[in-house]
C-alpha cells in the first residue's frame, strides 16, 4: 500500500504514471520549486535543464553557489541491482554524469540491501548484475577516479548501516506510515538505510551541499532525509535534490513494467529485439497519412519524440525541426520511428563496446574481482 496524497497514490518502490495534475499537487506537497531563468542560465549545458525534464528542484541554490565559490560538493545516487540496466534507469543515470562534469564528487551506491527487501535478491545473487549495472554507468561516462566518486554497496558499507541505527531513534511508526504508507517493515529498515546513503558524502568528506537527482516518486526518501538531517545532523546541509518526469511504457503503457517486456528494453537484450519494440513504440500520429497531413501529429504524446528528447539526440536544432515538422504534418511516424531505430541501436552498440572494456574495472571498485 502506498502513501495516498490528496487523493492519489505515490510509491518510492513502484513506477505508477502520474498525470499532469498529480505533479502539480505533488510539486506543491512537497515544496517543490520551479527551475528558474537563473538556474536554467547557470546549468545551461545540462541537457535536462535546457529541454525542460528536469521540472523542479529543492534546494539546488546551494549547489550553484557552492559551483561560484569553487567550494566542495556533492551528487549522490544509486541503483538497486535487481536487473540489467534499462530505458527507465537512463535518465539518472546521465544526471549524476552530467552532475559530476559540473564539478561534483560522485558518490554511487549499489543498494543490494533495498533490493533484498523489495524483490528477495540476497546480496550474493546481486553481485553479478551490480557488476554490469556500474560497467553501465561508467560506459556513460562516470569518472570512477577516487578525488571524482565513492561507490559502495550498502551491504558492505557499515556507516550507512550505522547512520540507520542513529536516525532511527527519532522515527516513529506513525511518522513512516505518513510518509509511505503501510509497508513491510523491512522497506522501513532499506529508507532508513538510504538516509546514510544521502548523508554519506558529509560523513566522509565533510559538510558539503550535496544534490540528489530523482523522479517525483522518489519524493518520499528525500522528506524523509532532509527531516532527520535537521534533527540528527544539526551542522550538515539538508540534501538538495532535483526531479524530472518520468517516462511512460514506450508502447503506451501507464509505466514500464516486467510484466510488459514491449513497455521498455534493456541494455543486454538484442539489437533485434530492441529495434522491434522502438518500431512498435506509441507514436503521436493521426489515423492515416493523409489525416497525419490535413492536421499534424501530436508528438507531446509520442514516445518516439520523448526517447529522442531524453536520451538519443543531442541536437537541440533536430529536436526542435521534428517537432515542428509533426506538428506540421511533414513528418510521418514510419520515417521518424525508423530514424530513432537507428539512433537507439547506434547509442547502443558504442555503449556496449565501451562497456566491454569496463566489466573488469566494475569488479575492481566492488572488491569482487
Amino acid at each position: 500500500m502506498s502513501k495516498n496524497y490528496n487523493g492519489f497514490k505515490i510509491d518510492p518502490w513502484g513506477s505508477g504514471k502520474l498525470e499532469d495534475e498529480d505533479y502539480t499537487r505533488l510539486i506543491k506537497d512537497f515544496g517543490i520549486e520551479e527551475i528558474s531563468d537563473n538556474v536554467k542560465l547557470k546549468l545551461f549545458q545540462h541537457k535536462f535543464i535546457r529541454r525542460k525534464i528536469i521540472f523542479g528542484h529543492i534546494d539546488l541554490d546551494l549547489i550553484l553557489k557552492a559551483i561560484e565559490n569553487n567550494q566542495n560538493w556533492a551528487v549522490m545516487s544509486g541503483i538497486k541491482p535487481s536487473g540489467p540496466f534499462h530505458l527507465g534507469t537512463l535518465t539518472t543515470a546521465m544526471e549524476i554524469v552530467d552532475f559530476q562534469k559540473l564539478g561534483g564528487k560522485a558518490y554511487y551506491c549499489i543498494a543490494d540491501i533495498e533490493s533484498w527487501e523489495d524483490n528477495g535478491i540476497t546480496f550474493e545473487e546481486a553481485e553479478t548484475t551490480a557488476i554490469d549495472n556500474l560497467a553501465d554507468i561508467l560506459a556513460l561516462g562516470l569518472d570512477p577516479s577516487p578525488k571524482k566518486a565513492y561507490i559502495w554497496r550498502q551491504s558492505k558499507e557499515p556507516i550507512v548501516k550505522d547512520i540507520c541505527f542513529r536516525v532511527s531513534r527519532l522515527v516513529t511508526q506513525n511518522m513512516l506510515n505518513a510518509i509511505y504508507g503501510e509497508r513491510t517493515f523491512g522497506l522501513y529498515i532499506a529508507s532508513l538505510i538510504q538516509v546514510g546513503d544521502i548523508l554519506l558524502p558529509q560523513i566522509l568528506d565533510g559538510e558539503q551541499p550535496t544534490v540528489v537527482p530523482v523522479g517525483i516518486d522518489q519524493a518520499p526518501h528525500l522528506r524523509l532525509t532532509r527531516d532527520l538531517t535537521q534533527r540528527s545532523y544539526k551542522t550538515f546541509f539538508r540534501p538538495a535534490s532535483t526531479y524530472h518526469f518520468l517516462l511512460a511504457g514506450i508502447d503506451g503503457a501507464d509505466k514500464m513494467s516486467k510484466r510488459n517486456p514491449n513497455s521498455y528494453f534493456t541494455f543486454n537484450e538484442s539489437l533485434e529485439s530492441i529495434r522491434k519494440k522502438v518500431m512498435g513504440s506509441l507514436t503521436g500520429g493521426r489515423r492515416n497519412k493523409a489525416e497525419q497531413k490535413e492536421l499534424g501529429g501530436e508528438p507531446q504524446k509520442c514516445m518516439i519524440y520523448k526517447m529522442l528528447i531524453y536520451f538519443f539526440e543531442d541536437d537541440d536544432k533536430q529536436i526542435s525541426e521534428d517537432f515542428q515538422g509533426c506538428v506540421k504534418g511533414e513528418l510521418m511516424c514510419g520515417d521518424h520511428k525508423k530514424q530513432c531505430a537507428d539512433k537507439v541501436l547506434s547509442f547502443i552498440k558504442k555503449h556496449r563496446e565501451r562497456k566491454e572494456k569496463l566489466i573488469d574495472k566494475s569488479k575492481k571498485l566492488l572488491h569482487l574481482d
